[in-house]
């Protein structure tokens, strides 16, 4: 059983989804599905001592060897984001489905599983895979639920939000499938590895450099990384926001991981940083992301609509990471990708507890909220200290890096930059935490608590930013490990 982990990584959800359907029953889909995203998460923690303990895992699907067949390959990095988005999902899930944010009855909530499974499939399958193709095929999966997901939110702009991330991600899932024909052109090979052993020889070829132009705007798009942000905004915005909570902490993660895979683990880091100059581009491109999105987020008024704008900002954290291209700062933007993913799940799930008391996220009906919902709220003002970066807390581990980062390669505005950003983030926080707990609600407030099926998974995520804010040895342990991996490849 043990050797056939990284397939059941895939096939159990995959298989799952459709079993939901048949079942239909809500109470029943929701127990299965729980159960499913679970065993996932079992399956990932496995896979990840098993690298941690004995290195590389291989595996032939079919028996059929690669490069001839198709291969998961799990190594350092990709078994840390396995864990990533295989614990967002088990611990999204259970949070309980609320018809005032969903346009299906509680008769069809058996299509929102068969969804939210279907798309943890396609990004469990991306991150697990060790083949080009496969990377574009998973994505596609993914990326359809992803936007059905969005679609079943409730008010009139999800399926214009959905209609908008559906164009925009069909167009950075062309330009993958382009870059990926091309490459497979002057190679005659989709398998990662065999890649990165048949590319170093045809590197002079103007198609292989145009290759990775497509790669690399096609998968920006799906980070949502600055330029490229346009469907972000409103996807978070009018989407469930237990679907906000799941696709911020999952979906642009994976698609970082991608980024980061295609620039080390197929053409090396020494193609795109010292031949292509791609830190020329990416770094400053990183720090508007950081500046514009946090800038944005202060003037929203809308709590979601903020949340996403502040997302857009701490993308620019990952990127930055990655444009640094030394050990620190890639340590920084890869344990970032773990941090975001608690930081902005539990916040919009904040956002779903309060709107179970609330009409809407307008930030003027939030006001007195803090006396109404003490424990949600409270779950808030912590994710906002990890968003602003304080001591104790997992966004002060990852901007440690990356201020380390700037500094090793002697960047010391950027290091200034880094700071300013967070000085940004402040603000934003602390106008919602004003308007929660220093303006007087027109209504008479009494305690009016979220459930506490609510509660859990919220302060399971909450709570995971001050957790790892002390005991890192999950987070910067193995991501410093696999920025280190990363490093070696090619050299």
């Amino acid at each position: 059983m043990i050797e056939h982990l990284p397939a059941l990584q895939t096939v159990v959800p995959m298989m799952a989804a459709p079993i939901c359907v048949l079942l239909r029953q809500a109470t029943l889909v929701r127990i299965f599905a729980i159960a499913v995203a679970w065993s996932c998460l079992a399956i990932a923690l496995a896979l990840l001592e098993e690298v941690l303990s004995h290195g590389t895992i291989s595996y032939a699907l079919g028996g059929w060897v690669a490069p001839l067949g198709i291969e998961y390959r799990v190594d350092v990095l990709n078994a840390y984001v396995l864990v990533i988005v295989a614990t967002i999902g088990a611990v999204v899930i259970p949070f309980p489905l609320d018809g005032r944010e969903l346009r299906i009855p509680r008769e069809r909530y058996f299509l929102f599983y068969a969804l939210f499974l279907l798309c943890l499939t396609g990004l469990l399958g991306i991150t697990i895979t060790g083949d080009l193709f496969n990377i574009f095929v998973f994505l596609e999966i993914s990326s359809l639920s992803a936007y059905a997901l969005i679609g079943l939110g409730k008010e009139r702009g999800a399926l214009t939000a959905a209609f908008s991330y559906l164009v925009m991600g069909t167009i950075g899932g062309t330009f993958i499938l382009i870059g990926t024909g091309l490459i497979y052109q002057m190679t005659g090979t989709l398998n990662i590895v065999d890649l990165a052993r048949r590319l170093p020889p045809v590197l002079e070829s103007r198609t292989v450099w145009i290759a990775p132009a497509f790669l690399v705007v096609g998968t920006s798009i799906k980070l949502a990384a600055f330029p490229l942000h346009q469907w972000l905004p409103n996807a978070y915005t009018f989407a469930p926001s237990m679907v906000a909570s799941f696709l911020s902490a999952t979906a642009t993660k994976v698609a970082y991981y991608v980024l980061v895979r295609v620039i080390f683990g197929i053409f090396g880091a020494a193609f795109f940083f010292e031949t292509l100059g791609l830190s020329n581009l990416l770094l400053p491109l990183s720090l508007i992301a950081m500046l514009v999105g946090s800038i944005a987020a202060i003037q929203q008024t809308n709590i979601k609509r903020l949340l996403a704008y502040s997302s857009i900002a701490q993308i620019g954290y990952m990127t930055l990471g990655l444009s640094l291209a030394n050990l620190n700062g890639l340590t920084g933007g890869l344990v970032h990708l773990f941090n975001h993913a608690l930081m902005k799940g539990g916040l919009f799930l904040v956002v779903a507890c309060a709107l179970s008391r609330v009409a809407s996220p307008d930030l003027e009906a939030l006001r007195g909220l803090g006396r109404k919902m003490p424990l949600t709220m409270a779950a808030f003002v912590v994710g906002g200290l990890s968003l602003i970066g304080v001591p104790g807390t997992v966004g002060f581990v990852s901007k440690w890096f990356l201020v380390l980062g700037a500094l090793d390669k002697g960047l010391y505005a950027v290091a200034f930059l880094i700071l300013g950003s967070s000085l940004l983030a402040v603000v934003y926080v602390w106008r919602v935490v004003e308007i929660m707990y220093f303006r007087d609600s027109d209504a008479i407030v009494e305690r009016d608590e979220a459930p506490l099926s609510m509660l859990v998974p919220t302060w399971i995520l909450i709570g995971g930013t001050v957790y790892f804010g002390f005991n890192t040895a999950l987070t910067a342990g193995v991501a410093h490990t696999a920025a280190q991996f990363l490093l070696s490849l090619g050299s």
